[in-house]
């Protein structure tokens, strides 16, 4: 049986999916810097020539990550198979995602050479790759900039005057939370937003912008945007905003704000809706179809890679190879988002979890477990924000921006990133720090994008809670992110147990912290908090602080 999805063929890169028909891989290359290009593109990212044109190359290459699939599966490639990552002999610099056949998989080691051998489906010729016959390793790919030296390609701020400083976030709100609540989403949305302009102390008449992410109604991920929920409030808003290019799912936050801060709105409403969980039942009765189709764009998903998880497993195996990162290092995240969930009533999963609980869950792709990965569930959370000077005269204490981190640094591609760390998060840390004085030190709770474990882990190295490659050590024992911690982490049980509410359940709870109303999870004298969201695709990381807390 053919696998699928195949590729959808374009002009741009028919001549890669077809090369395999004469048993020769091609990349496009630069025929002015002799740079090789992938994915293939109109001009070359490193000299900025137009002379791009398709290139033969040996077919040879290092293995540079890989991960064994269990849970997931396409047509025509059953689990377990091999999801790797390869850095082509002649450029480095390009990683194709590919199966590894041929092979054991315990016996497969990061480093190890491998060549091209290509599969026939249709019209299409999948590069795969093996072992070499006789046994041979190499040197991994360089990082293209060292995890440690981000800071050094931060853009300094153009002014000293901080938009951050125009707003503040004045209500939140949340709906029903649960693993299949079989209801609309924009039920949920509405219920979500209704909440918040309550606990502002507004009505929908003072609002005149609406924010959100990403704008979509697909696979459960959302309601169908600023779109749906106008046609159902009709508030005519003044200023709104939608979309998946912006800075992770809180983008929608980082916006409002701007938007107050030219003027364009006094009050706007964010949201995000998920339904995710019930989107995957109604599925499985056949009253929904999923999106896409036997063919498409994309450079990962006709290997299997078909989850956020394959992605990041390998950047996390490629962390464990340089850093001595564990499996347990990972567990210790598992089982503080649990500790903290049970004393959190909305949270989908509270019961009590060991390390051996942890460590003996069915693996979904290697080093990830079931418990690494976040719930799918069915919620909206909601929050507003408003104009600092209005603010303060509002019922609840408002919760002051204090700097963003939005760069863009590295590659936005999923497979040609950062090679240790999640993609998209080590640029938009180091660009945080440089518009506050404020320190990792001063930071009093920190809720941390969770999809996976290792988005955590990624963020705290990042961030500088830890320094780059020390996780192993900070997070032994758990002690350090516990609420009485060195840095108290997702302390409403983050994604990985209260449920995944794609970031805007951790400003939900840094904004609950921060106003001392959290109850038996509460951090003593919380002031500053900050808060990342997503990673993988453009993300952004928020530095909340209390009004008592100097700017």
């Amino acid at each position: 049986m053919s696998r699928l999805p195949l590729p959808l063929l374009t002009f741009d890169n028919e001549f890669f999916w077809t090369s395999g028909a004469d048993g020769i891989l091609r990349i496009q290359g630069c025929e002015d810097c002799k740079a090789l290009i992938h994915p293939p593109q109109p001009v070359c990212r490193y000299c900025h020539g137009h002379n791009l044109e398709p290139r033969e190359v040996s077919g040879r290459a290092v293995l540079s990550a890989f991960t064994v699939n269990h849970r997931f599966a396409i047509p025509g490639l059953s689990p377990p198979y091999v999801v790797a990552q390869v850095a082509i002999e002649e450029d480095p610099r390009v990683r194709l995602t590919t199966n590894i056949i041929d092979c054991d998989p315990d016996e497969l080691e990061i480093g190890r050479v491998v060549e091209v051998a290509f599969e026939h489906n249709e019209d299409v010729w999948l590069p795969l790759f093996r072992p070499t016959a006789e046994p041979e390793t190499a040197p991994l790919p360089e990082d293209e900039i060292a995890p440690a030296d981000f800071g050094k390609f931060v853009r300094p701020m153009l002014t000293a005057d901080k938009f951050e400083d125009a707003a503040a976030i004045t209500g939140i709100g949340a709906s029903k939370l649960g693993r299949r609540l079989m209801v609309a989403p924009l039920s949920l949305t509405v219920e979500a937003c209704e909440a918040a302009i309550a606990d502002a102390g507004l009505t929908l008449a003072d609002i005149d912008g609406l924010s959100t992410y990403p704008a979509i109604d697909a696979m459960g991920m959302g309601e169908g945007g600023v779109t749906a929920l106008e046609g159902a409030l009709g508030i005519r808003p003044t200023w709104f905003n939608g979309g998946m290019d912006t800075f992770g799912p809180g983008g929608s936050v980082i916006a409002a704000v701007m938007a107050v801060a030219t003027g364009m709105a006094r009050h706007v409403l964010c949201f995000r809706t998920l339904w995710e969980a019930t989107f995957g039942q109604l599925m499985k009765e056949g009253r929904v179809a999923p999106a896409g189709g036997p063919r498409v764009n994309n450079w990962q998903a006709p290997f299997g890679a078909t989850s956020a998880a394959h992605t990041l497993a390998l950047n996390a195996q490629r962390h464990f190879h340089r850093y001595g990162t564990t499996r347990e290092t990972l567990g210790w995240i598992a089982l503080n988002q649990r500790a903290n969930a049970a004393l959190n009533p909305t949270a989908i999963y509270r019961d009590p979890m060991t390390m051996d609980d942890y460590l003996g869950a069915r693996m979904i792709t290697t080093p990830f477990g079931l418990y690494d990965c976040d719930v799918p569930c069915d919620g909206a959370v909601a929050v507003v924000v408003s104009a600092a000077d209005v603010a303060k005269d509002l019922p609840k204490p408002p919760v002051f921006f204090e700097a963003v981190g939005t760069q863009i640094i590295e590659r936005t591609d999923w497979d040609q990133s950062t090679l240790t760390h999640e993609p998209q998060v080590l640029g938009q840390a180091a660009h945080l720090w440089t518009r506050t004085s404020l320190r990792p030190a001063d930071v009093d709770v920190a809720e941390l994008y969770d999809g996976f474990t290792f988005n955590c882990l990624s963020w705290l190295e990042a961030l500088g809670f830890c320094g780059i490659g020390e996780a192993k050590d900070f997070l032994d024992g758990g002690k350090a992110i516990a609420r009485d911690g060195v840095i108290p982490l997702n302390t409403h049980g983050g994604q990985l147990s209260h449920g995944r509410t794609h970031g805007m359940g951790l400003i939900q709870e840094a904004v609950t912290q921060l106003r001392g109303e959290a109850g038996e999870r509460q951090v003593t004298d919380a002031r500053v908090a900050v808060v990342s969201s997503g990673g993988l695709t453009p993300s952004g990381v928020l530095l909340l602080r209390t009004g008592d807390q100097p700017a």
